[in-house]
């Protein structure tokens, strides 16, 4: 795709990529889902939806939230893959539609019925597979078909999560079937991204180690991680599924280990993305002793997951996504250096609030003010640019 192609687009700036306005509606979304959390928690108040307030609160950040990045993310990837146009204009706008559409429909599903709800929710990503598969296929650029794979995947935990909900009242399997397909998003597209920006900023800085890119051993990671994610889906209480979680730990950690994070210091936009992933193999862990002894409490690993790797990694992509994107330098300046600290201590206490009980009504406050000082920075030092022209 040429430079003049992209630039070719002559309507609102805000439709003009994918990530524009995915990245600023998800992120006003996480506010929304944790700001209506708490005070259903606490048994303050109710939404008019079908789900319980757990299930409400899992699936909008999951499939909500989650499902909005992903997507910002591909749209604005495949066509520099594939050398094809974005997506934009009239079809993006129709896209976003469809997403704020299954928002609503969740909210309502108590009036409109689970049935309706569900099919109006679920057919967002399926729209978004269906998108991204013409565009790979058209560009003949059928080696990222894998991550197609996964994406059909976290639509699929969201067909299950719906089913769940009606048929048992409780989405248990449907959570864990989320949690697991964004963490796999995370880790192969993590995998891409997190050892390339290092080596980029690392060889500009001279001598020194430089990341390991993508080989066999990160295959035997993928190989190994992927299928325990499965089994923890089904049996999160299982000591040989313990044993196969911590396993995947133990390789995410050395996965990790490769990429030279420990260099990476001199730049936040790069040692983010470190930070972030390491709450993977710390998720897989604690995962891993709640199924192999049940000492800890399963919420451990699951937010580990949810907050640290997902919440951090997408933060840490939307940044630098928006900055280089929008023609800004690839620079964290205070505003996302803030970002960033409220992020990573969002994920801290919310872990802390699983491992320590005791302590987890002040805890489970601070994990929520940060997140929410975190997504409220982003939309307050981003939404300017999502609605400008490229500089």
């Amino acid at each position: 795709m040429t430079e003049a192609n992209r630039n070719s687009f002559t309507g609102p700036a805000l439709l003009s990529m994918g990530f524009r306005p995915f990245f600023l509606a998800g992120a006003v979304w996480a506010l929304v889902a944790v700001i209506a959390w708490l005070p259903q928690f606490f048994g303050e108040f109710a939404l008019a939806g079908a789900f319980q307030p757990l299930d409400w609160h899992a699936h909008e950040i999951l499939f909500g939230y989650g499902a909005a990045v992903v997507t910002g993310f591909l749209l604005t990837a495949v066509p520099n893959w594939t050398g094809r146009l974005p997506i934009r204009g009239r079809p993006l706008a129709a896209l976003v539609l469809l997403w704020l559409s299954g928002r609503a429909a969740i909210l309502l599903s108590g009036k409109i019925g689970w049935a309706l709800a569900a099919g109006i929710d679920c057919a967002f990503l399926l729209t978004v597979c269906a998108l991204i598969a013409r565009e790979i296929l058209a560009g003949k650029n059928t080696r990222n078909l894998k991550v197609l794979i996964f994406v059909g995947l976290l639509a699929l935990a969201n067909i299950a999560f719906h089913i769940e909900a009606h048929v048992a009242g409780d989405a248990s399997h449907g959570r864990r079937f989320g949690v697991a397909a964004l963490i796999a998003l995370v880790m192969l597209i993590g995998g891409r991204v997190i050892p390339s920006f290092s080596h980029t900023y690392l060889a500009r800085r001279g001598a020194g180690r430089l990341p390991k890119t993508f080989d066999r051993f990160d295959a035997i990671c993928l190989a190994v991680s992927v299928p325990s994610l499965a089994a923890w889906v089904l049996f999160p209480d299982n000591r040989p599924v313990g044993l196969a979680l911590m396993l995947s730990g133990l390789l995410n950690a050395a996965r990790l280990a490769r990429w030279a994070g420990e260099r990476t210091g001199g730049e936040p936009l790069v040692a983010i993305l470190h930070l972030g992933y390491a709450f993977i193999p710390l998720g897989f862990f604690l995962s891993g002793l709640s199924a192999w002894s049940g000492a800890i409490s399963i919420s451990a690993g699951v937010h580990a997951w949810g907050v640290g790797a997902i919440g951090v990694v997408t933060l840490a992509v939307m940044t630098r996504a928006s900055l280089g994107h929008t023609g800004q330098s690839l620079h964290a300046n205070r505003a996302t250096k803030a970002v960033y600290a409220a992020a990573l201590l969002a994920a801290v206490a919310r872990i802390a609030a699983a491992l320590a009980p005791a302590w987890a009504f002040a805890l489970l406050h601070v994990a929520a003010l940060c997140w929410l000082c975190a997504f409220a920075g982003f939309v307050l030092a981003y939404a300017g640019a999502m609605f400008r022209e490229r500089v």
